[in-house]
């Protein structure tokens, strides 16, 4: 992917030329090459530059997958600038492109770990403004990684190196970032509010679901509460409107329904004719015949097939849904949302089980057939034991002898070297393939990793540390890892932008610019020597 041009770089260069002859004398000191060189380390000067960029790579990737199911996509959720600049990165060196890799930004983790409340669970009492700026901070730390990258490249060509093309054809490490607006903190005009501070900071993407705001819970938590349809058509509509006032006109809507673990609802919507939407909603909801003299005083009470009926309310004024009935309302849910200008649709399930989301996703797509599903492939889900179940259903079915297991214990150790194992851990492996293939996911996303990753790597290195191995736990754990493995930070300071900053010292102040680099800097001790000595054997340089 091209993302910055040669000619974008001639184009400055000659803009401040003539900037130069314009201003005369007093902007002698300022070379037109490092002004080009800084301007394309930097390509994107907003968040509605990158909004905007991110949109269209995203509507390209959702034609992509129209076309072809294995053109899926997939992110990490991430909840600190530095740790998506670090996913960013890897993902380069490893994959040597950022195509079809996306970020994702969770509100349960914005909760969980940047609060100004401290530590909060996932309903939507943390600030509204810690979501946009988080994504802000993300693409703060995504652009310094093509500024840090550029400047390596530029210095490379300074010595003589031909790294001309790889300058000319730089990809970006700013991807789309699928971002969470819970529940839309308020009503929609809150809504759009809050939308409009997220698509500037920098998102394409927004993910809205259909709780009550001030009622919201965790996916994948008892207690949830959904809205009518009307009221989250009118939140689509206001961050679709936020997205057209910034012109962005490609923005993605994904519209997320909880109805599947969702068994309550806060209010009875006015049906004006029958069969509208707010009747289909009615039509959900639990109730009991009762007669007119049987009714209490101040009941609630329906008209439902020529019949009066009383809805179950419980004792806080929730309204109970019928047993059962939370498959038809998903499906519902995520065609009128469809209907209703949303792009994308994600579904939260109990369980990751593909047969069960394509039955949902399959009964969508009889009404939408283009419909594509962003899903949760969630550490809520205990995915050994789940897929191990998975398995031995299969085993039994094909009439193995399953006595050597204990389909009640099936999460023991002694497990992990058997049969019953290998299939269960090969459907984990290939559950994003099957899942785009199978049923309609598009994006496949892991919403809290990085929390899961620091809590275990530091439970790790501690052991260690403070026990017998002392330094040994972090020198054997971490830096002669980091070392063998080639993880960017392992120079740290360089990492943090103090090569860069060097740099930009000797444009502003010439040979006086005092500069961290040198022969004390300690850094110079994680030098790749032999990558060193083969550059200096290219350009004919004697060690």
């Amino acid at each position: 992917m091209k993302n910055l041009p040669q000619s974008k770089y001639c184009s400055v260069l000659q803009t401040v030329r003539d900037l130069k002859n314009k201003y005369g004398e007093t902007w002698n000191s300022i070379l037109p090459e490092n002004v080009a060189r800084m301007n394309l380390q930097n390509r994107f000067k907003t968040g509605l530059d990158i909004a905007k960029y991110t949109a269209s790579v995203m509507r390209k990737d959702m034609e992509d997958y129209d076309n072809d199911s294995s053109n899926y996509t997939q992110s990490l959720g991430c909840w600190h600038g530095f740790v998506a600049q670090q996913k960013m990165i890897a993902v380069k060196k490893h994959h040597k492109t950022t195509s079809k890799r996306y970020l994702y930004l969770s509100g349960w983790m914005v909760a969980a770990l940047r609060s100004e409340f401290g530590p909060l669970p996932d309903q939507s009492m943390h600030e509204k403004t810690a979501v946009p700026s988080l994504i802000e901070e993300i693409y703060d730390f995504l652009r310094q990684a093509d500024a840090i990258e550029l400047n390596d490249l530029f210095r490379r060509l300074a010595k003589g190196e031909d790294v001309q093309d790889l300058i000319d054809n730089f990809e970006s490490h700013i991807v789309p970032i699928i971002a969470d607006i819970d529940a839309g903190f308020g009503n929609e005009e809150a809504t759009y509010l809050l939308a409009k501070k997220m698509i500037q900071a920098g998102a394409c993407a927004i993910q809205i679901e259909n709780q009550v705001s001030d009622a919201k819970q965790c996916g994948h938590q008892d207690g949830k509460v959904t809205v009518p349809h009307e009221d989250f058509i009118a939140k689509l509509n206001a961050v679709r409107y936020a997205f057209l006032e910034l012109g962005i006109d490609d923005g993605i809507i994904v519209a997320r329904t909880d109805s599947e673990g969702a068994g309550l609802t806060q209010k009875l919507p006015v049906s004006i004719e029958p069969g509208d939407l707010a009747s289909q909603y009615l039509a959900f909801v639990d109730a009991e015949e009762v007669a007119i003299e049987d009714a209490k005083e101040d009941d609630v009470l329906l008209k439902r097939d020529g019949k009066l009926v009383r809805p179950k309310r419980l004792a806080n004024g929730l309204y109970k849904f019928k047993d059962g009935s939370n498959i038809d309302r998903v499906v519902l849910d995520c065609i009128t949302s469809l209907e209703n200008g949303a792009d994308l649709l994600w579904i939260e399930t109990p369980t990751p089980n593909i047969k069960q989301i394509a039955h949902m996703v399959n009964r969508v797509r009889a009404k939408i057939p283009n419909a594509k599903l962003v899903y949760n492939n969630s550490p809520s889900f205990n995915w050994t034991l789940n897929f191990r179940d998975q398995a031995y259903e299969e085993m039994l079915l094909e009439g193995e002898n399953m006595t050597a297991y204990d389909r009640n214990d099936l999460m023991n150790e002694k497990y992990d070297d058997t049969e019953l194992s290998y299939r269960a851990d090969q459907k984990i492996k290939s559950f994003q393939k099957d899942g785009a293939r199978e049923a309609g996911i598009f994006h496949h996303l892991i919403t809290l990793p990085t929390y899961h990753t620091t809590a275990l790597h530091m439970n790790d290195l501690t052991e260690g540390y403070f026990g017998d191995e002392g330094m040994l736990a972090y020198v054997q754990g971490v830096q002669r890892q980091e070392i063998r493995k080639k993880v960017s930070c392992v120079k740290h300071q360089r990492m943090a932008g103090s090569d860069l900053g060097d740099d930009h010292k000797t444009f502003f102040a010439g040979d006086k610019a005092l500069k961290a680099g040198g022969e004390k800097n300690t850094s110079n001790q994680f030098e790749d020597k032999t990558e060193v000595k083969k550059v200096n054997q290219k350009l004919g340089v004697v060690a």
